[in-house]
């Protein structure tokens, strides 16, 4: 059984915010990459992590929970990570946890008026000026959503094969990463 942060159980095949682990290992299996998990940002837990750059600098921390704040308000799922451990060791994890969205802020971006974001499903970095934060963030959020849609919706299409005869079928089923409709 799997325990929620409430240490209370929930049944063996439903986890503790009401996904099967059937659902889970779907997802895993349709969205994962070599790199980890790629959640869609409707179901992700978090949907977007902020990574303070040289947090030990003065303002830094203080900017990252004001962008928290503001992300926040806007009724979006958000985390920022002020942990001591070092940013590329911040990135591979939220990357590998699948994490949507990542916004990097340090020194020199809080004197500039911008943080950097970065998109989980592409990998593509945007500097984006700290008064358009959460627009962008939601405009990445749903460009996200739609690409990881079109790329399982792709894979579906051009992996599911049709077999006439248990032959046809077994044949189709020993090829990876396919789909048979057998009649």
């Amino acid at each position: 059984a799997f325990s929620d942060k409430n240490n209370t159980l929930a049944a063996p095949h439903q986890t503790s915010w009401g996904l099967s682990t059937r659902i889970i290992g779907g997802i895993i299996m349709t969205h994962g990459d070599n790199r980890g998990l790629r959640l869609p940002p409707k179901i992700a837990p978090v949907q977007i992590v902020l990574i303070p750059v040289a947090q030990h600098k003065d303002g830094v921390i203080e900017a990252v929970e004001k962008a928290r704040e503001r992300l926040a308000a806007e009724g979006l799922r958000v985390k920022a990570d002020l942990s001591e451990q070092s940013p590329g060791w911040k990135y591979a994890e939220y990357e590998m946890k699948g994490v949507p969205l990542r916004v990097e802020l340090g020194p020199r971006d809080i004197e500039s008026g911008v943080c950097v974001m970065v998109r989980r499903d592409t990998g593509e970095k945007v500097t984006v000026p700290l008064d358009k934060l959460e627009s962008q963030a939601k405009q990445f959020l749903e460009e996200i959503q739609n690409n990881l849609y079109e790329m399982a919706l792709k894979n579906l299409n051009e992996n599911t094969f049709t077999a006439n005869t248990v032959e046809e079928t077994k044949e189709i089923a020993n090829k990876k990463g396919s789909f048979v409709k057998a009649m």
